[in-house]
């Protein structure tokens, strides 16, 4: 089963395949001439069947067709779309769109919300195990589809802290990254959005800890965000969001100011 996917997707995969299994064995079509047919591998379509992958159009235009399913497997599209998110994100993605305030340390990584669609491209369509191009194309295009918070209605206020390491990690091509950097110093400009960036040489050693967020929303809730490879932490609890709070305070205190960071982002832009 591919990681990062909702109990509720997982059991559509399942529910979907198992339907394209009872269709095809009641039309007599064994599962090795429906994988010829739709240019698959026996073992990818057993993935398919058995819930481990989730079905994709092709398949079902294959399935419905050699079946004689009139339109009824391929109805099943529908509910097999890929998720915008991984499902380690979908609780913190609610919380940011509701935040009037948001307090970021980005460790390795230039934050979502600042990315360009070319090094968010190139970050998704890395992924390990990787994710077929629906699922890449839709997770990128929802990404983006956030940055609408920076700009929106009443204005929220962002604060970002960026590790060094972040800034200079090349993703993607070194022409990529420095129109990444340029990015950075165009979104620096809204009155509502600070940048700072924590150089090597004066980075505390709880920077190494990895990136945090603290949000605020509309209701005056409180909440703090840790993402790992594999998990993301949403905390509400007052001891986990003073501890959180007393860390980016440490890191924050460190980095460069706007002005001088601004400069700094333009300095590692013109070494690309």
């Amino acid at each position: 089963m591919a990681s990062g996917e909702s109990q509720q997707a997982q059991q559509n995969w399942r529910y979907c395949g198992g339907q394209i299994k009872l269709w095809r064995e009641e039309a007599g079509v064994s599962r090795q001439e429906l994988a010829k047919e739709a240019s698959y591998e026996y073992e990818y379509v057993k993935s398919m069947e058995c819930g481990r992958r989730r079905p994709t159009l092709r398949l079902l235009q294959v399935a419905d067709q050699m079946c004689g399913a009139r339109g009824k497997l391929l109805a099943a599209h529908e509910y097999l779309k890929p998720e915008k998110f991984p499902q380690r994100t979908q609780q913190y993605v609610l919380v940011e769109a509701e935040a009037i305030t948001l307090y970021s340390y980005a460790a390795m990584l230039i934050p979502g919300l600042l990315q360009t669609a070319e090094y968010a491209h190139e970050l998704i369509s890395n992924s390990c195990p990787p994710l077929d191009e629906e699922t890449i194309e839709e997770r990128v295009a929802a990404r983006l589809k956030r940055q609408e918070k920076l700009t929106s209605k009443p204005p929220a206020h962002f604060s970002y802290v960026i590790h060094e390491a972040a800034l200079r990690a090349v993703v993607g091509s070194r022409d990529a990254m420095r129109r990444q950097l340029d990015h950075l110093l165009q979104v620096g400009k809204q009155r509502n959005v600070l940048i700072q960036v924590l150089p090597f040489e004066v980075a505390p050693p709880v920077a190494l800890g990895g990136p945090l967020v603290l949000a605020e929303t509309t209701d005056h809730e409180h909440y703090g965000y840790v993402e790992g490879q594999e998990t993301g932490a949403l905390y509400v609890e007052a001891d986990k969001l003073n501890a959180l709070t007393q860390r980016h305070g440490m890191i924050r205190m460190q980095a460069l100011n706007v002005e001088e960071s601004a400069r700094f982002i333009r300095k590692v832009a013109e070494e690309q």
